[in-house]
């Protein structure tokens, strides 16, 4: 079969090549692809920058849409969700998803609505899972409590402001590097209120907004740049999911950290590639409780900035570096 290969480096390593066609394992299933969406972890793996899981194969990709093509020995009348041959399916993988054929648990495949393009199905899985990991397994989420959503334009945050939306948030707080990127959240997606970090202190106008008790839950991606900030934010009990680092990770000489004790603070950080099938089984229940239903009847919306052949990966992963999306990068195989 087909499948990009990279040669760790910049984005023009990548290339299309030919390597042997996966086989179902047991308790799997082998899913032809029609579209799998880009995450800012395949930029670093092609990098050479990126903790593998040891079960994850070597071509990148984790979030696909695909038809099932066909099932390991150990899955009986389609597994625990009854597929079918020939059913349509969307998911999230280890790796691999850069190709014509994954080899794919059945535990973590969807069915996709038929309201959903190949493209927004594909632009589901690792974003949205990830959203709702951040807000409801780690960040306790509940109706009523206030949010602060780091990166507001990336495709995480788009789904999570929906989500805090969608259940009731007490407020929903975005930060953004444009005021473009600012009014999309707010005006398109429903955010209370952005601040662009270029040219306001996004921590105090936060206090300010919410009468100096800081927001319940904030959701980083950034890191070093962030720590003091997302202290200084955060409120009496709040919690604090940290999910990446862009900015990096090693904190300059002055941080005070006294917020942790003074406000009780709870500062978690997390990875979803990492974790074993059972608790990505459960996020993906989660994410059907949460999500799906409002995605089918549009509430909800999976927002793609732009859709490539999978030819033109180079040009697709050069895009999602510049920073200038807003939503998902998706690749399409014919």
């Amino acid at each position: 079969m087909e499948a990009i290969k990279d040669g760790k480096g910049p984005a023009s390593s990548l290339h299309i090549t030919t390597i042997p066609k996966p086989t179902p394992s047991p308790k799997s299933a082998i899913v032809k692809i029609k579209a799998f969406g880009l995450n800012r972890m395949d930029l670093l793996q092609r990098e050479g920058m990126y903790p593998v899981p040891p079960q994850a194969p070597s071509t990148l990709g984790v979030e696909f849409s695909g038809v099932i093509e066909s099932f390991g020995n150990d899955v009986q009348d389609g597994g625990e969700e009854c597929f079918n041959v020939g059913d349509e399916v969307f998911g999230l993988a280890y790796g691999g998803a850069y190709a014509e054929f994954i080899n794919v648990s059945t535990h973590m495949l969807l069915r996709k609505p038929k309201e959903l393009s190949w493209e927004e199905a594909a632009g589901i899985p690792e974003t949205w899972m990830t959203a709702t990991q951040a807000m409801y397994l780690i960040g306790d989420f509940a109706p009523g409590k206030t949010i602060l959503w780091h990166a507001g334009a990336s495709s995480v945050s788009i789904a999570g402001i929906q989500l805090s939306k969608g259940d009731k948030a007490g407020a929903i707080y975005v930060t953004a590097g444009s005021q473009e990127k600012i009014d999309f959240c707010v005006t398109e997606l429903g955010a209370t209120a952005g601040y662009n970090y270029h040219t306001k202190d996004w921590a105090k106008e936060v206090l300010a907004a919410t009468d100096g008790n800081g927001v319940d839950i904030i959701i980083d991606f950034v890191g070093q740049n962030y720590f003091q900030g997302n202290l200084d934010a955060a409120a009496r009990d709040g919690r604090i999911v940290h999910l990446g680092a862009m900015s990096g990770t090693k904190l300059p000489a002055g941080v005070d950290i006294s917020g942790f004790v003074r406000k009780r603070l709870r500062f978690e950080g997390s990875s979803l590639r990492s974790r074993d099938e059972r608790y990505q089984g459960k996020l993906r229940n989660t994410l059907v409780e949460h999500a799906l239903p409002l995605l089918k009847n549009g509430e909800m919306k999976v927002y793609v900035e732009k859709v490539f052949p999978w030819e033109k990966i180079v040009e697709a992963h050069q895009l999602m570096e510049s920073n200038r999306t807003k939503g998902k990068i998706i690749c399409t195989i014919d």
